[in-house]
């Protein structure tokens, strides 16, 4: 394979072009390109020469074009909570921070959908649709940008019900590595006009273009939400109430896992008193009380043959909230099991039918291991996630957990299923999309090298070029 191009230092010259476009929203402090350099992943910062602040579609396609003539490398930046090294600037360059662009453009609220800048996070948008009775459904944890929930392909807790950013784009508004800007699909819920080039821009990683704008579906929010916990003897059981839950073709909002390590964990740093250090499942229905009642008498006959434990049910907001943000704390969580430790996340998406399989030889590979890794997941679409949690000044201890993660990622896809449901492939990944992806991989850099021949565009992520 050959190397990655070199590429031209950032001069002078090329600061002062980028300046006469965003004046003094320009910066190469040591502090401000470390921040950029780095997301919430293991690997150590690289920062960018330079950090831009774009506020329009117009200044990214302007910046683009300074960097293109200057063959300088572009690395687009939203709220760094990336995990797979997808903003490091490995080959230097021009971060451009599309954080300041964060207007919610149009709602509509008749059709389910709305425009945003890319800047705009999720519970921003969640805020600005609260009095029009609309939500949007993708929750990640992180409060991400989401224009980078669509360059990573997001999904999260909902995703089960809701499906992922894959599902949620309509269209988006995108800035070429020539500094073109194009605008894919649109408002229309169906389309047979041409190649479906939103879901080409949906999960490249800032690879091809840069995005700017997302037109994005949106829901009613439910005349009744209610969460529930479960326990279990054995993560085994807890995942056979997933499989015979998914496969009843019932219509839950959430299935999330926390094996009995991450659940100790959670209860200790999130003050959950009344659960135990056990196999856990969080619920959470969606729909009218009646048809929510219905769902919750459905699943609870399942988990009574698995041998759960009696729902506990939140189903006042601010006890929902709670549970939810103890999941999203599970990382955190984990961290204060062994202190001085780091955490290493990754995660892998099988076939439901093979979740239990899989989680069952992961956890026996963590024992034989020796490194402690909480195991938690969006089960319900059959997506888990580990945390190890290491000391990475030893070359020893990051070498056992790398070659943990590079087996877990080939046992996932030797079930048919994927080595990433949705941290995206970035740096960490691109080892294994040859095995999952095969000889589609060369039809993958082709589209590469078509859109983005110079390969400014994020160097060195998904593809070697």
């Amino acid at each position: 394979m050959a190397a990655e191009p070199a590429y031209a230092p950032v001069t002078d010259q090329l600061i002062d072009e980028l300046r006469g476009v965003v004046g003094e929203r320009l910066s190469t402090a040591a502090a401000v390109r470390e921040h950029h350099g780095n997301g919430e992943d293991y690997f150590d910062a690289v920062p960018p020469d330079v950090v831009v602040f774009a506020h329009s579609t117009e200044e990214v396609s302007a910046i683009v074009k300074i960097c293109a003539d200057h063959g300088a490398p572009i690395i687009a930046y939203g709220t760094g909570t990336s995990l797979e090294g997808h903003v490091l600037a490995l080959h230097g360059g021009v971060c451009i921070d599309l954080s300041e662009m964060n207007d919610v453009l149009e709602v509509h609220e008749e059709d389910l959908d709305c425009r945003v800048q890319a800047g705009v996070t999720r519970k921003q948008l969640n805020e600005e649709l609260r009095a029009t009775g609309l939500f949007f459904p993708i929750d990640p944890g992180a409060d991400a940008s989401l224009g980078g929930m669509s360059a990573t392909r997001a999904s999260g807790t909902n995703a089960v019900r809701y499906g992922t950013m894959r599902e949620n784009v309509l269209g988006l508004t995108v800035v070429l590595a020539d500094g073109r800007i194009i605008r894919t699909g649109g408002r229309a819920r169906k389309s047979s006009a041409g190649y479906d080039l939103t879901r080409v821009f949906v999960g490249s990683e800032g690879t091809l273009g840069i995005i700017t704008e997302v037109q994005l579906r949106l829901y009613g929010i439910p005349e009744a939400m209610s969460a529930a916990v479960c326990q279990y003897p054995t993560v085994d059981d807890a995942v056979n109430t997933v499989i015979l839950t998914i496969q009843s073709g019932i219509p839950v909002a959430r299935i999330e896992l926390l094996d009995e390590v991450q659940m100790g964990a959670c209860v200790t740093y999130s003050d959950l008193g009344a659960y135990e250090a056990k196999p856990t499942l969080l619920f959470e229905f969606h729909g009218t009380e009646a048809s929510v009642a219905e769902q919750a008498e459905m699943v609870g006959a399942i988990s009574d043959e698995y041998g759960g434990s009696e729902f506990q049910w939140a189903t006042r907001t601010e006890e929902r909230n709670k549970l939810w943000q103890a999941r999203h704390d599970a990382y955190f969580a984990a961290l204060a099991l062994k202190p001085g430790t780091k955490g290493i996340a990754t995660d892998v998406c099988v076939p439901i039918s093979k979740l239990a399989e899989c989680i069952a030889d992961t956890q026996r590979d963590i024992e034989e291991t020796g490194i402690p890794a909480p195991i938690v997941g969006h089960v319900g679409d059959g997506n888990f996630h580990l945390v190890m949690l290491v000391d990475r000044d030893s070359d020893e201890e990051m070498t056992r957990a790398k070659d943990m993660i590079g087996r877990l990622n080939h046992r996932a896809i030797a079930m048919g299923g994927t080595c990433t449901g949705e941290h995206g492939v970035g740096v960490g990944k691109m080892d294994y999309l040859t095995a999952e992806h095969g000889d589609a991989v060369s039809v993958m850099r082709s589209i590469k090298k078509a859109l983005d021949p110079d390969n400014i565009m994020n160097p060195g992520k998904i593809l070697r070029v």
